[in-house]
């Protein structure tokens, strides 16, 4: 055996056998640190992945509550970051995934990756609160192992409050967190994002409304409703948008739920037709399956793309089987003429033309356009006065051009009448490729939230 491989075969990174355990597992004990309450006290956090290049913000505490390939080189190489993690007021352990798909063996080794680099940080020096996460009942003989009964913990709520189309995943949530109060009675909880109001303990809110890179140096303004056992403090957690809160519940986020009031025509009764109207007066038919959900839609629309799709064209609707979301299927057109659908009965849904509820169509947020986008959903927009329609073409790509109209053998904008000489568009394979188009000069990233929206099919 060459020394190199005796090296290697007995290092403690290899091994990772240096802590004392606890539990039939063995799971690495976190030592508990006497945190003052002054220590709490207007409460800062950063994210791993900024702190590691951050040299202005020491008076505050890391946090994991990220995506795991963030982080996945503290677990390869923790001596990297030693130094650095050694500026901050203290380090919340490694928020490895749980999510309740993975395989419990799988559960087990994060939870031991949890509390082992945890312990390290520890053992070199740096003050460390246990971050705890659990999966099914099935993970409490060894999810909570590890920490010392009376400890500062932290948790987040952000992957099981309700959010965009998901359900909440309160209840089971709170399984675990009463579980985690029965085992570690803990002093308090540091909670990321809001708290349910069953939640029990001192516990400090971390809000997830500020955690945006654009409060870094800001004081949190007012506060936000709390139950009364939620102790409230200035906030703020360093994260750019769409880069925090993962690894509990379900990897697919909590059931689909009809957030919009368009929306719920994808529900019904089993066997009925739904006639609805978008705000520009397109009508829409949407059957209703056996399961009560939405299995075809009939829309009486070119979407102002003529060379793309037929007036009526239809969509398959399908549905996820682990997120239970809509996801429209390729339209099917019809240049013969369309066949007959069928229906056991009518609702009429008309909409009044409105302003005020034009914000029924349109996007509050990014994400919430990037969720329509992945479930198929065609768009119709204005904006500056002019008509712009997201599609789909031939091979199933996603198409964003002007909405336009053909007279004698020229296209003409729908909205402002004018000229244009570019049907086609822009063609790309994802919704963060779309937003890339440019609209006179402005992303469609930056003004999508603006829009108008006319006519959406999810």
């Amino acid at each position: 055996m060459t020394e190199e491989n005796y090296n290697y075969r007995t290092s403690g990174l290899f091994l990772r056998n240096q802590f004392e355990g606890a539990g039939k597992f063995n799971i690495p004990i976190i030592p508990k640190d006497n945190f003052s309450d002054a220590d709490l006290d207007d409460l800062l956090l950063i994210g791993f992945d900024r702190a590691i290049s951050d040299d202005d913000h020491f008076d505050r505490m890391v946090h994991f509550f990220l995506y795991d390939y963030k982080f996945e080189k503290l677990w390869q190489k923790p001596d990297s970051f030693v130094d650095k993690l050694k500026n901050y007021k203290a380090v919340l352990s490694p928020d490895f995934s749980m999510y309740i798909e993975m395989n419990r063996t799988l559960q087990l080794y994060n939870t031991f990756r949890n509390r082992w680099s945890g312990a390290y940080l520890a053992n070199k020096g740096i003050r460390v609160i246990p971050t705890v996460n659990w999966g099914n009942e099935d993970t409490f003989d060894f999810c909570f192992e590890g920490i010392p009964k009376g400890s500062i913990v932290a948790v987040s709520t952000y992957m099981v409050q309700e959010h965009n189309h998901h359900a909440d995943q309160k209840d089971f949530f709170m399984k675990g967190y009463n579980e985690m109060l029965r085992r570690i009675a803990p002093r308090k909880i540091i909670c990321y994002s809001e708290p349910f109001e069953e939640m029990r303990g001192d516990i400090i809110y971390v809000d997830y409304e500020l955690s945006g890179w654009k409060y870094l140096n800001e004081e949190k303004k007012g506060l936000p409703k709390h139950t009364e056992n939620v102790r409230i403090v200035h906030k703020i957690c360093v994260q750019p948008p769409g880069f925090f809160c993962k690894g509990s519940g379900s990897a697919y986020g909590g059931k689909w739920i009809p957030k919009k009031e368009e929306d719920k025509r994808l529900l019904g009764e089993p066997g009925e037709i739904k006639e609805t109207f978008t705000k520009n007066g397109e009508k829409r038919w949407t059957k209703i399956g056996e399961e009560g959900r939405a299995t075809k839609e009939r829309h009486f629309s070119d979407h102002n793309r003529p060379l793309i799709h037929t007036n009526p064209h239809d969509h398959i609707i399908d549905w996820d089987e682990n997120s239970g979301r809509p996801i429209f299927g390729k339209y099917i057109n019809y240049p013969d003429g369309a066949p007959e659908f069928k229906s056991y009965e009518r609702i009429v849904n008309m909409c009044n033309n409105n302003d005020g509820l034009y914000d029924e169509y349109s996007f509050s947020t990014i994400s919430e356009f990037k969720w329509c986008i992945r479930c198929g959903g065609e768009i119709e927009f204005i904006w500056k006065g002019k008509s712009y329609s997201i599609t789909y073409d031939k091979d199933g790509r996603i198409n964003i051009g002007e909405g336009y109209y053909i007279k004698d053998g020229k296209y003409y904008n729908v909205e402002s009448h004018e000229e244009i000489t570019d049907i086609y568009g822009f063609t790309a394979d994802t919704a963060d490729e779309i937003l890339e188009y440019c609209i006179d000069g402005e992303k469609l990233r930056s003004i999508i939230t603006k829009v108008m929206v006319v006519a959406r099919t999810i």
